[in-house]
C-alpha cells in the first residue's frame, strides 16, 4: 500500500461538543483533508508545538519524552496513520537507536504531538484517506482559513449548523498591549488552551 504525507492544517474547537478538538491534516499532494477528533490535553500539547513564540515555563508530557530520547539518542523517523476502526484512528512511531529501527504503538494525538517536536514527517496509507479524506462541500473566494477549517469540524463533530458566536472569551476587545499581557498570565499559570487562543488573536491583529 502507498503512503500518502500529510501536513498539519491546523487545530479547531467544536462548539457544538464541548471540549472537542478536531486536528486537521493536509496531504501533501492534493485537495483532501483528514480531520482527527482530539482531547484538549493533546490539543494544547500539539498547539504548543505549533506555535514556537509560547514557551512552557515547565515541559509538558511530550516534551519530557523528547527530552528523555534525546539524552538516550532515540530519534523519532516518521509516523505512520495505518489503521481506521469504527471512526478511531491508531499510529505508529517509527523510531531508531544505533541504527536500529523500533515500531511503537501510538495514540494518533500523541504520535503528532511527538512527530512536531522532533520535526518528523506523518504519513497515512492511501486506503485511510480514500475512506476518511474529505473534500469541502464549497469553497468560495471569500471564506477564509478559519471558516474552511469550521466547516471541517462540524461534519466530523455534529453536522448542525455552527453557532456563529465565539467559544469562551472574546479577546477582539482588547488591545494588543492587553492580549500581551494576558498571554504572558496564560502561559505562567499554564493554562495553554488559553495561550492559544491569545496567540490566534495576536497572529490575527499582526497580519493585517
Amino acid at each position: 500500500m502507498s503512503l500518502v504525507k500529510l501536513n498539519i492544517k491546523g487545530i479547531s474547537y467544536s462548539q457544538t461538543q464541548n471540549g472537542a478538538y478536531a486536528l486537521i491534516l493536509n496531504e501533501v499532494d492534493g485537495e483532501r483533508k483528514l480531520p482527527i477528533v482530539i482531547g484538549a490535553f493533546e490539543a494544547q500539547s500539539i498547539a504548543i508545538a505549533l506555535e514556537k513564540e509560547i514557551k512552557p515555563p515547565r515541559p509538558l508530557t511530550h516534551d519530557l519524552f523528547k527530552n528523555f530520547a534525546d539524552r538516550f539518542e532515540i530519534v523519532v523517523k516518521q509516523v505512520i496513520i495505518h489503521k481506521l476502526v469504527d471512526g478511531v484512528f491508531y499510529s505508529s512511531i517509527i523510531c531508531e537507536r544505533d541504527k536500529i529501527e523500533e515500531i511503537i504503538d501510538a495514540r494518533t494525538s500523541d504520535a503528532i504531538a511527538l512527530a512536531l517536536r522532533f520535526n518528523a514527517p506523518i504519513f497515512t496509507y492511501k486506503n485511510i484517506l480514500d475512506k476518511a479524506g474529505i473534500y469541502l462541500k464549497f469553497t468560495p473566494k471569500e471564506e477564509n482559513e478559519e471558516n474552511e477549517e469550521s466547516i471541517i469540524v462540524d461534519e466530523v463533530l455534529s453536522g448542525e449548523e455552527k453557532s456563529k458566536a465565539p467559544s469562551g472569551e472574546d479577546y477582539r476587545t482588547y488591545s494588543l498591549q492587553e492580549l500581551y499581557t494576558l498571554l504572558d498570565g496564560a502561559v505562567a499559570n499554564e493554562d495553554y488552551e488559553k495561550a492559544a487562543k491569545i496567540r490566534d488573536e495576536i497572529s490575527r491583529r499582526e497580519q493585517k
